[in-house]
């Protein structure tokens, strides 16, 4: 595979490096109150991974970082990559026990967080999180259900005994490593180093740590500047950043943002009304996020409000991966975990999930992936886990793919396939298809034990204000897009807020399943 022509060694030291040499002044980061360039971004990292090394921070070192999306997480991020530390983003929205299981997978030495984050107390946080922390008199720690976690730095005053005030904006030491050595420690950071851990979203009873290069980030985001221009017509392409930094989403933007360069516009939390005050102020052009966030800024009572010109793809209201698709409701396939979500440098093939043997153009099959944009391990587990003897990722994807056609369309998940009959449906097939009636907000569907089929086909389904549930209607309408036996034996209607949803925009399967039994009397297989 031919990798893309980069001004840079792929890293992200030289990257940021290279972008504050050529523009130093053009906006980086802009918030509603406040904004930051390459070249000021660029120096205060420099200046923290001096006060890393004074610490001890190396390469190698698992650096775990719990903030919001803004400029503290980036400046974070890029100094612990460039002395080539092993960044392990935290998800803010991690429940207590969530938050310590991670804790505990993920090795961090070294936790940096602020005293407070959305209003609620980090410090109280973390001593739920890990409950010997409250006892610890001190700043050096050891406790067992974080056995490698050494220090926690808070980035506001400290208010516990056993956290460290690390200040971002303070000068290094004198006796701190000084430019010269911060430069050749940088040297020695190469594209192979393992650059980020990231967590799967919890849809899965125990997270996966995806494991990303330097190289596998850059590779992946080189097609981001390009595309993000093309979507931004005659103007220049600035992004409304809707992905959290701590996904895929977020590193894949801030690794193209620096490639670019494209201005981000970002927010605490992401907020429509703050998002089209970003986007009519700084002419913003196109929104990286999961379309429910597009459908928030559409569907906003104030959406007539603001000029948003600039922003056409935003505004249109329409899901790039809906377009110009071959079948109606089978979407373009979004990326994955795994591949940093983008198909840049990445070699695809559609394979028999049984035999193996690659299947004809326009047949369904396996999703599998190589090359240099593909992750470099799952955390913890041997490589041979996640690939096989040819280095091909089998993703567990349903897809199909055209003659001539770079794309693959998404079927669903072979994991989750309803085997009733003895015939397969794949739920996310069913969900597509009825999702686009004109009634219906969200479908999700699941396998239930049937005495007489095995497994029967169950959907719950949350309706637009004001619709009328008829299980017999949505039967009927079902049977005119769907065969017979992919179409739901049972129907479950709930309200929209019913449905839990994942910090990465998906519906929670896994909890949703668990609430079948007090929605229908019934479990899912």
């Amino acid at each position: 595979m031919k990798l893309p022509d980069l001004d840079i060694d792929p890293t992200l030291g030289a990257a940021i490096r290279h972008r504050a040499a050529t523009t130093p002044d053009t906006d980086f980061l802009v918030s509603e109150d406040d904004r930051w360039s390459y070249g000021q971004i660029e120096a205060a990292s420099a200046r923290v991974a001096r006060r890393m090394l004074a610490k001890g921070i190396g390469k190698g070192t698992r650096v775990g970082l719990y903030f919001t999306y803004g400029p503290e997480w980036v400046i974070c991020w890029l100094a612990a990559s460039r002395i080539g530390a092993l960044v392990i983003p935290l998800s803010t929205i991690y429940a207590p026990l969530e938050l310590g299981r991670v804790l505990k997978l993920s090795d961090i030495s070294v936790l940096i967080a602020p005293a407070t984050l959305l209003s609620r107390s980090v410090s109280d946080a973390f001593e739920t999180a890990l409950p010997g922390l409250a006892a610890a008199d001190g700043p050096d720690l050891r406790l067992a259900e974080a056995p490698f976690l050494r220090q926690i730095w808070m980035t506001d005053a400290a208010d516990r005994p056993w956290a460290e005030h690390f200040d971002l904006t303070a000068e290094p030491a004198a006796t701190d490593p000084d430019a010269a050595l911060l430069a050749a420690v940088e040297e020695e950071v190469v594209s192979s180093d393992p650059a980020v851990v990231v967590f799967t979203s919890g849809s899965s009873a125990l997270p996966k740590g995806v494991v990303h290069t330097h190289g596998s980030i850059i590779y992946q985001s080189s097609m981001l500047p390009g595309l993000m221009q093309a979507r931004s017509g005659d103007l220049p392409a600035k992004i409304i950043c809707g992905m959290p930094f701590f996904w895929v989403g977020g590193i894949l933007t801030l690794a193209g943002s620096m490639l670019g360069p494209i201005p981000l516009m970002i927010m605490e939390r992401f907020d429509p009304v703050t998002a089209m005050t970003l986007i009519e102020r700084e002419k913003a052009t196109v929104l990286m996020g999961w379309p429910t966030l597009q459908q928030k800024i559409v569907n906003h009572p104030d959406f007539d409000r603001f000029d948003l010109s600039s922003a056409p793809s935003i505004t249109s209201g329409i899901d790039t991966a809906m377009t110009n698709i071959p079948v109606p409701g089978v979407p373009v396939h979004r990326g994955m975990s795994e591949t940093l979500g983008s198909f840049a440098c990445v070699e695809t093939k559609v394979i028999d999930p049984d035999t193996g043997d690659t299947v004809a153009w326009g047949e369904d099959g396996e999703l599998c992936v190589r090359g240099p944009g593909v992750m470099d391990a799952y955390y913890k587990k041997p490589r041979s886990e996640a690939f096989d003897a040819d280095g091909w990722f089998h993703s567990g994807d349903k897809v199909f793919q055209l003659e001539g056609d770079p794309r693959s369309f998404y079927r669903g998940r072979y994991t989750e396939m309803i085997k009733t009959s003895g015939a397969n449906v794949a739920p996310r097939e069913v969900e597509a298809a009825i999702e686009e009636f004109e009634d219906v907000v969200h479908c999700l569907v699941f396998g239930v034990p049937d005495e007489d089929q095995g497994e029967a086909v169950l959907a719950v389904v949350a309706q637009k204000s004001g619709a009328r549930p008829d299980k017999a209607d949505m039967t009927r309408r079902a049977r005119l897009t769907l065969s017979g036996y992919k179409v739901p034996k049972h129907w479950v209607f709930v309200s929209e807020e019913t449905i839990p949803w994942l910090g990465s925009g998906k519906a929670d399967k896994l909890r949703l399943r668990a609430m079948l039994p007090e929605l229908t009397g019934r479990s899912a297989a």
